[in-house]
């Protein structure tokens, strides 16, 4: 969805007068919210891999009364095109794939060599011939003045009184893509040694690892897994001076709030998924096994993460200027 944005501000380049509405999951609506070139956000309450026909005929008849010109469908599967083949829009732009030429009358080729990353295939669907501009308009989430101060007040928490570096040591994939817990911990103490607080983020998935981070840091970091909602995790996350994560979405989240960001990757590959940010640092091996794309290691070593050490973390830190404003520097 934070990529997504990338094909909103094209679209909004090539014509400013475009109303642009996008049709989504309930959880991202949030992230919708922040983005100012969306008009609307509706929500589809059909589950990911569900068929759901009724609930897709009902959707698409709500569609085909609001007069929409053309459909750009992002997912490459049969049943993201049926809605807007059902609604009937007249010009339904997407990339074949999964038998459903007859569903897209605005069909594309993808050339992946041509268009490696996935914000590239988004963007190239907003001009008629694919090509893409000479810059790729950068995703900008902006939240609503005064969100982060409601966060707070909903979470019960106080501004952050040191510089405040938010960890997300989860990543839904699969084990292959979070850097070790106990990384994850000696780069904390590090950084609280230095005078600066940490924050935990996370989903409820994510909650039995963030509990253990903390207990390795003796419960002195703010552990917010499973208790926040998107909206308040991209709230947060604007108070951060600085973000160490694992591939994941709320990587993609602090890219595009522009905040100073370490991204690991394991098994996944940076080139088709960066992070989309001048802010960023992408620390990834290069080893014979990685990108393996797998959910667990099938080596059983999980070296590409393991080998990644501490200090390399701590060096992009410093390469980001994140050092300046803490309060002292033990030696």
């Amino acid at each position: 969805m934070v990529m997504a944005q990338s094909l909103f501000m094209r679209l909004k380049q090539l014509d400013p007068t475009v109303q642009l509405d996008a049709l989504a999951p309930g959880w991202s609506l949030p992230l919708l919210a922040c983005m100012p070139q969306i008009a609307a956000g509706l929500e589809i309450d059909v589950g990911h891999g569900e068929l759901a026909l009724r609930r897709r005929r009902r959707i698409a008849a709500e569609l085909a009364t609001r007069g929409y010109d053309q459909a750009i469908i992002l997912p490459n599967s049969l049943k993201s095109a049926l809605i807007p083949y059902w609604a009937g829009i007249p010009r339904r732009t997407g990339w074949l794939g999964e038998l459903r030429l007859g569903l897209l009358n605005d069909p594309r080729r993808l050339d992946k060599q041509r268009l490696p990353q996935m914000v590239q295939r988004f963007v190239a669907l907003a001009s008629s011939d694919s090509q893409l501009p000479d810059e790729l308009p950068l995703p900008q989430l902006h939240p609503a003045p005064g969100a982060a101060a409601t966060a707070l007040d909903e979470l019960g928490l106080k501004p952050p009184q040191r510089p405040l570096l938010a960890l997300a040591p989860g990543a839904e994939y699969g084990a292959a893509k979070r850097w070790p817990i106990h990384h994850f911990a000696a780069l904390a103490e590090r950084w609280q040694a230095h005078g600066g607080a940490v924050w935990l983020l996370g989903s409820s998935r994510d909650r039995a690892t963030c509990q253990a981070l903390n207990r390795a840091l003796g419960d002195s970091a703010n552990d917010l897994s499973g208790r926040t909602s998107l909206q308040q995790v991209v709230a947060l996350l604007s108070l951060a001076q600085g973000v160490v994560c694992n591939d994941s979405g709320v990587m993609h989240i602090a890219a595009a709030l522009g905040r100073p960001l370490v991204a690991i990757y394991g098994a996944s590959d940076p080139h088709f998924t960066p992070p989309l940010t001048p802010h960023s640092r992408i620390l990834a091996l290069t080893l014979p096994c990685r990108p393996c794309f797998q959910r667990k290691c099938p080596l059983h070593t999980y070296a590409c993460l393991e080998q990644l050490g501490v200090e390399q973390v701590w060096q992009a830190l410093h390469d980001l200027q994140l050092m300046e404003n803490m309060t002292h520097d033990p030696k």
